[in-house]
C-alpha cells in the first residue's frame, strides 16, 4: 500500500488533486469520480473556519478541546464506545450547533457544504437534519424547516449539485416527538424532502419504540434510513429492517459480524451508508484497515460512502473512497462501482442517476494518470 495523507477536507487539510501510483495500477483522481453522498449530518458539515467566524460573531464560548482542533487544523480525539466518550463526543457537536443562530447562517452552511461536494465529485447530496435543534433560534419547528428548505433549494440552483433534505429524529427523546416530526417531513415532501432517519446513541432507545414513526413516514412515501450497527451490534441492524422497514441503514458496519445478516442486506438490496473515517475516529475500529469494506463488497451488500461529520472527523466525501484506494485496495473499477451503488441507494430522480452513471463509467474510460 503506498504511503499517502489520507484527504481531509477544507478547513483541515486541502485534499488538492491526489494522484498516486497503487501497486503497479497508475490511478484517477477520486476527486472528479461522480458519487452521491448519503451520509452527512447538518452541523457537522461545516467548515472549521465558519464555526470560529460565527463564534466570534455570537460570542460563543466554545470548548477548549473544540477550538484546538479548529485552529490548529487536527480533528478532536473522540472515542465514542463508551457513554462518557459519545457525551463528550455529543458536547461538542451542540457546541457548534449553537453558532447557527439566524436564517443566513443556514445559508451559508447549506452553500459551503454542497461547494465541498462539488470539490469532492458529489452530484447528489441528502443532507441530514433534526430541525428541532436549530428551532428555538428560528422562530419554532415549521419556520426551521422552511429555513433549511429554502437554503437547500437555492444552493441547488445556483450551484448545479442535486440536493435533498433527510429529517432525523433523535433516539435520545420520547417517540412521540418522532411522530411530529415524521408528519413534517411528509408534509414537506413535495418541498425536498426524501427520507426519514434516526441518529443519535443507537444504544438509548429501541428501533421498536420508533416504528409508529416511521410507519408515518414510509406512509408518506419517504425512504427509511435509521442509523444502526455503529456503536451496537447485529442486533441494532436487525432491529433496523425488522422493526423499522430501512430501505437504507446510517452505518451497519457491525452486520459484517454476521453473515447471515450480511446476506439478507445483499439480498434485499439495502445500502449502508459506511462512513470510514468517523468509524475510526470514534472507536469503532482501531484503524481503517479495519471498517469492513471488502467484507461488505464481496458479500454483495450496496454501499455509499459517506463523510458523516466532517467538522469533526476532518475528512470530506472523495477522502472515504481514498481510505477504500490506500487500506483495503480497491481498485479504480471497484471504486467506480462504489459510487454506482452510491448513486443507485439515493433518492435522486432517473434522469440524475443515468447522468452520474454515465459519468461513473466516462471517468473510468479515461486514461489513469
Amino acid at each position: 500500500m503506498c504511503e499517502q495523507d489520507h484527504v481531509r477536507g477544507n478547513g483541515y487539510r486541502d485534499g488538492g488533486d491526489v494522484r498516486q501510483d497503487l501497486g503497479m495500477e497508475r490511478v484517477r483522481d477520486l476527486s472528479e469520480l461522480p458519487k452521491a453522498h448519503l451520509h452527512l449530518h447538518f452541523t457537522g458539515s461545516m467548515r472549521p473556519t465558519t464555526v470560529l467566524e460565527l463564534a466570534d460573531k455570537y460570542g460563543v464560548r466554545l470548548p477548549e478541546a473544540l477550538t484546538d482542533a479548529l485552529t490548529s487544523g487536527e480533528p478532536p480525539r473522540l472515542r465514542a464506545t463508551d457513554e462518557r466518550g459519545w457525551f463528550r463526543f455529543q458536547r461538542l457537536y451542540d457546541a457548534a450547533r449553537s453558532c447557527l443562530r439566524e436564517p443566513e447562517d443556514i445559508q451559508r452552511l447549506v452553500r459551503e457544504a454542497a461547494e465541498e461536494d462539488l470539490r469532492d465529485g458529489s452530484g447528489w447530496l441528502e443532507i441530514q437534519v433534526d430541525p428541532t435543534s436549530y428551532a428555538p433560534r428560528l422562530g419554532g419547528l415549521i419556520p426551521a424547516l422552511e429555513v433549511i428548505l429554502d437554503a437547500v433549494e437555492t444552493t441547488s440552483r445556483e450551484t448545479g449539485l442535486g440536493m435533498r433534505v433527510l429529517v432525523a429524529a433523535n433516539r435520545m427523546k420520547h417517540p412521540l416527538d418522532a411522530r411530529t416530526l415524521a408528519r413534517l417531513a411528509v408534509r414537506y415532501a413535495d418541498r425536498g424532502v426524501v427520507g426519514f432517519g434516526l441518529s443519535n446513541d443507537e444504544r438509548r432507545g429501541m428501533a421498536r419504540d420508533f416504528d409508529r414513526a416511521f410507519h408515518i413516514a414510509r406512509e408518506g412515501g419517504l425512504l427509511s434510513a435509521p442509523h444502526g450497527g455503529e456503536l451496537a451490534g447485529p442486533a441494532s441492524v436487525r432491529d433496523c429492517l425488522d422493526d423499522l422497514h430501512a430501505t437504507r441503514i446510517g452505518h451497519g458496519v457491525r452486520a459484517a459480524d454476521d453473515p447471515r445478516l450480511l446476506k439478507r442486506l445483499a439480498d434485499r438490496g439495502v445500502t449502508c451508508e459506511v462512513c470510514p473515517a468517523s468509524n475510526v475516529a470514534l472507536g469503532v475500529y482501531e484503524k481503517p484497515e479495519d471498517v469492513p469494506l471488502r467484507t461488505f463488497f464481496e458479500a454483495g451488500v450496496p454501499m455509499a460512502l459517506g463523510a458523516d461529520d466532517p467538522l469533526l472527523f476532518g475528512s470530506r466525501l472523495a477522502a472515504q473512497y481514498e481510505i477504500a484506494r490506500q487500506a483495503h485496495g480497491f481498485t479504480d473499477a471497484e471504486l467506480a462501482e462504489l459510487a454506482r451503488q452510491s448513486v443507485r441507494g439515493s433518492a435522486a430522480p432517473e434522469e440524475v442517476r443515468k447522468r452520474l452513471l454515465a459519468g461513473v463509467d466516462d471517468w473510468l474510460a479515461r486514461p489513469a494518470a
